[in-house]
């Protein structure tokens, strides 16, 4: 039986590997506005940024450093014994290996939504399951028993690929407020720019700070709206449709449902926009995306304003 996603980051976990780990925590100067919203009948979070402290605040596909770059594909070659596979080019491996990625990347960059005002979400295994294909050509095989079929094999190249980029931990204080939240009547799901590792990243993450309810009890999967499954990144307003349309079915109208993350623009206006209630987490410089004056906006600024993540727990009003 191959090991699922889940099954095969904790293997990882037995093996001989170095992670990058997130920078330590910069503050930002910032006076939380914690005032109870009333009516607020679901919580929607952003991931990383929000929950997930990550290496340069946000995700990256292709990191503007590239050493960092190399490490990562030099890690993931030698990992899955890919260099017997690759065609014998001048230069280094891992350079050969990026610049096929980069072809892949920016093929599914060029998507067309076929929307105006819509970002395509490029999905990592779809990129990795291309390039393990070219790799196929030149008689590439790996344990199918272990890792399972090509799709299930591409996402655990591009999760341990992405463990090697950048490093994650849950943001202080997550799971005590997740799991507040969850015991609360109240709806609490995910609205993320995410990739198919993410909820595991999350969950894993989750876990090093206490023990983990089921995941029923802490988010509503019926409800969650990652970017990868929509193949919409935001700002895109159909990937908050999506999630409002989700509430909707059970009676719950925009402006009852209280969005968080740490980006302004790119994310908090356009909930803002579609009528929901939105919260500005502030808890670390590196992955806030959003100036005074910008939070001053009044066609901008935020409903309320968090340098704590358990601060939401008092705009709630959850004791």
């Amino acid at each position: 039986m191959p090991k699922s996603l889940t099954e095969y980051a904790e293997w990882l976990d037995g093996q001989d590997y170095t992670w990058p780990v997130p920078p330590p925590i910069e503050s930002v100067t910032a006076t939380p506005f914690v005032k109870p919203l009333e009516g607020i009948c679901a919580v929607t979070w952003s991931v990383y940024g929000t929950l997930l402290r990550i290496s340069d605040g946000q995700l990256h596909l292709d990191h503007p450093q590239q050493l960092r770059m190399r490490v990562a594909m030099e890690k993931t070659i030698k990992a899955f014994n890919m260099w017997q596979s690759m065609s014998r080019k001048p230069g280094a491996p891992w350079e050969y290996l990026y610049q096929q990625y980069c072809d892949c990347l920016e093929l599914r960059q060029m998507a067309a939504t076929g929307k105006t005002g819509n970002f395509p979400q490029v999905n990592a295994a779809t990129v990795w399951s291309t390039l393990l294909g070219r790799l196929a050509q030149n008689e590439y095989e790996y344990d199918r028993e272990f890792y399972g079929d090509e799709d299930q094999f591409a996402e655990k190249v591009a999760f341990f690929f992405h463990q090697g980029l950048q490093g994650v931990e849950a943001s202080d204080g997550a799971l005590e407020t997740l799991s507040a939240i969850g015991q609360s009547p109240m709806r609490q799901t995910l609205l993320a720019d995410a990739q198919p590792f993410t909820l595991v990243q999350l969950l894993r993450a989750l876990g090093s700070q206490g023990t983990l309810p089921p995941l029923g009890e802490l988010l509503d999967a019926d409800a969650m709206t990652l970017s990868c499954q929509i193949g919409l990144r935001k700002p895109s307003p159909l990937l908050f449709r999506a999630c409002l349309e989700q509430l909707a079915q059970d009676g719950i109208e925009p402006g009852e449902v209280l969005h968080i993350g740490s980006r302004l623009r790119n994310d908090l206006v356009v909930a803002r926009q579609l009528g929901m209630k939105t919260a500005l987490y502030a808890g670390d410089k590196e992955s806030l995306e959003a100036s005074k004056d910008e939070v001053r906006d009044p066609q901008l600024r935020p409903d309320r304003l968090l340098t704590e993540l358990n601060q939401v727990l008092q705009v709630l009003g959850i004791e």
